[in-house]
């Protein structure tokens, strides 16, 4: 979410004022992230987030905002994208593909607690289920296909170590993506990059309770188990060490399965999902970090924290505690 196209206020202003929602006010790029172009649009009637996105097409986009819609519907707090006249999310803006969502409320917990962890958990669950009859289906575009293809074009970057690591991983998710036990994975739509700066909490009436997930933008289908992988890594990892915390884990995970009860060959591949998510952060960080694009905002981030993540995960496997008899 760096600044890779500018807008003019007045563009900006047009767009919203055709969705009918009032005439801007004030218009801010956002720093945080390194995908897509994102302002902070406030008009007369609200605040919204403007997205021009940099790399996905007009005819990928409507998955990501349909699935936003579609479980803004089922009660998970997502923002909600906006529509022109004839009912269509995908907007032109500077020549870009673009969407208008409500901006949510809240902020971040950049250094959560247990409790945290377990909210988000819980709506993690609750948005798999939500998500289970969503009709339309596209790939996850940062799935293995993705590592595979994008291995070789970081590699040259590396070390001998580094580039040890990276095929030695690359063939072991290679090998369980194709076994029966990867196989057999229950699948949805996934969030897959529901890091602490995508989820918002708000305490202004007290306990810190949360309030929204978003940036939908790499969703896709794939395993839930990778979804929740992914989270453990932010969520309930020591950011020094790259070890992870398993007091806020196991809080995670008990939350989550509140609200759908992992199986057994869930629970038996954890350890690996934790190896897969590591993965895929430390491939698209070394990406970022080696071959940056140009943006106007850009905080490209450092890939060595994932390559952290990876060798504990490799090092010390982790299990979830069994779940309560008869939860």
């Amino acid at each position: 979410m760096a600044v890779y196209t500018e807008v003019g206020f007045d563009e900006a202003d047009a767009l919203l004022q055709r969705l009918g929602l009032g005439a801007l006010t004030d218009l801010q790029g956002i720093r945080s992230g390194i995908e897509n172009t994102n302002y902070y649009a406030t008009t007369v009637q609200g605040q919204w987030v403007l997205t021009l996105f940099e790399r996905l097409g007009a005819a990928q986009l409507p998955y990501y905002l349909h699935l936003m819609q579609h479980l803004a519907a089922r009660g998970i707090p997502v923002p909600a994208p906006q529509a022109d006249a004839e009912g269509g999310l995908v907007h032109a803006v500077a020549g870009k593909p673009a969407s208008v969502v409500t901006r949510l409320p809240g902020s971040h917990r950049l250094r959560p607690e247990a409790e945290h962890c377990a909210q988000v958990g819980a709506m993690l669950g609750r948005m798999h289920l939500a998500g289970a009859d969503f009709a339309l289906t596209q790939p996850h575009l940062r799935g293995l296909a993705w590592w595979l293809e994008t291995g070789p074009v970081v590699r040259p970057h590396l070390s001998a170590p580094q580039a040890a690591l990276l095929q030695d991983e690359l063939a072991y998710q290679s090998h369980l993506a194709e076994s029966p036990a990867g196989r057999a994975l229950p699948r949805g739509p996934i969030h897959a990059d529901l890091f602490r700066d995508n989820v918002m909490f708000d305490d202004t009436a007290g306990p810190d309770r949360l309030c929204g997930f978003f940036d939908f933008y790499f969703a896709g289908t794939d395993s839930w188990l990778f979804d929740l992988a992914v989270c453990l890594n932010d969520w309930c990892c020591d950011a020094a060490t790259g070890a992870l915390d398993e007091a806020r884990a196991g809080a995670f995970v008990a939350a989550y399965e509140q609200a759908r009860p992992l199986d057994g060959n869930e629970r038996r591949a954890v350890p690996a999902m934790l190896r897969a998510a590591a993965l895929r952060f430390w491939i698209s960080r070394l990406w970022d970090w080696h071959l940056p694009r140009s943006a106007a905002l850009l905080q490209p981030k450092d890939p060595v924290h994932f390559e952290r993540v990876l060798r504990q995960r490799i090092a010390r496997p982790w299990h979830p505690p069994a779940a309560p008899a008869g939860g």
